[in-house]
């Protein structure tokens, strides 16, 4: 199929998706109601840069409590730049794609100290911070200082190849699909556009099963009146994920006691709290097998433990061992008690579960 290209169709979504928005948009914790905003309340850009980042590649139900605690502990930026970067850590484990947090700190710091605690209210000065790419520069830049960006993320790629017939396999039609969004977007009322589309996506203009009766668009959506809507996005098959090994090492004090190493800051899990492995990367093994152990100890077999990342799957060996002597290794020893309420990523707590099936379930966390 050729690639398709915006028509006098684009500019006139605008209408009626917001007047459906007006009636169905999504209550977020974030975000500011469209009768809200009519009546001049404006949005918050600190609440809408922390929702963006915590929202890359993790959904909303996910993100809710992780938000609400957040701007509970730290109610602005200058709160969070103000914070010890552990604690940030801390907060963000189980959200994953740690460098997000570590970004987040770096960003919230650079806004502090550079530009007196207010965000830049464009995309190209929203681009200089750390961690901010193309996409959340013109999330931040329509929602929080109503800008006419044009906002792409999965959803509306998604609403955006159904309506104009985008045959061009993604991720190669991005720039075909923000050529359309650009046209359709309108300049007043930006903000609500890009979260109308967020919202189409993520109720009706669904992956499968898509509710085209309900749909504001449904007349001007080419996919549906081919009959052909769950064609679209085109995706080129997935790449089978390499796998890596690697191991894990549970080192138990009598008094139970586990033995907890900081990550190096870069790299895969930088700067997260684990337990001490071997070197395995995104591109290499690490050793395996009790003999790749840190130091010496009764080591005992827990089985293996698998975690999927975004470009390979980790296979770990884990290990478990009550030491009777201190051993000779960076590290600080956590008690059980403290041990739910560290910076672990969710592979590290499936390694100590595997050594402490009780560890993590319900009322211990």
């Amino acid at each position: 199929m050729s690639s398709a290209k915006p028509s006098k169709t684009a500019p006139g979504i605008a209408r009626p998706l917001l007047a459906w928005y007006d009636r169905h948009a999504r209550a977020l914790p974030w975000r500011i109601s469209p009768q809200d905003r009519a009546q001049g309340v404006v949005a918050d850009p600190y609440r809408i840069w922390l929702s963006e980042i915590m929202l890359q590649q993790t959904t909303v139900q996910a993100v809710k409590s992780y938000f609400d605690a957040f701007v509970k502990r730290w109610p602005s930026v200058a709160d969070l730049a103000a914070a010890e970067t552990e604690d940030v850590m801390k907060a963000w484990a189980g959200l994953g794609y740690y460098s997000r947090a570590r970004n987040l700190k770096l960003c919230a710091d650079v806004v502090a100290q550079d530009h007196g605690g207010q965000f830049p209210d464009t995309e190209e000065g929203l681009l200089a911070l750390p961690g901010i790419g193309p996409y959340t520069a013109a999330a931040i830049a329509a929602i929080a200082f109503d800008r006419p960006a044009a906002v792409v993320d999965g959803n509306i790629e998604r609403v955006f190849t159904r309506l104009f017939e985008i045959g061009t396999p993604l991720p190669s039609a991005k720039s075909e699909i923000r050529a359309f969004v650009a046209e359709a977007t309108p300049i007043d009322r930006p903000g609500d556009f890009a979260q109308a589309l967020m919202d189409l996506g993520a109720t009706i203009c669904t992956p499968k099963r898509p509710a085209c009766a309900l749909c504001p668009l449904t007349d001007d959506c080419q996919a549906r009146q081919s009959g052909r809507q769950e064609q679209f996005p085109v995706k080129l098959p997935k790449k089978a994920k390499p796998v890596r090994l690697g191991a894990a090492f549970v080192a138990e004090r009598s008094d139970g006691a586990v033995l907890l190493v900081k990550r190096p800051d870069k790299g895969l899990l930088g700067g997260m709290t684990g337990i001490p492995t071997t070197n395995w990367t995104v591109r290499a093994d690490g050793g395996t097998g009790a003999k790749s152990a840190p130091f010496e100890a009764d080591w005992r077999s827990k089985g293996v433990i698998s975690h999927v990342f975004t470009h390979f799957e980790l296979r770990l060996e884990v290990f478990h061992a009550v030491v009777t002597h201190t051993p000779d290794h960076e590290g600080w020893w956590s008690d059980s008690d403290s041990l739910p309420g560290e910076a672990l990523p969710t592979v590290m707590k499936k390694a100590l579960s595997a050594a402490f099936p009780a560890l993590f379930r319900k009322g211990k966390t």
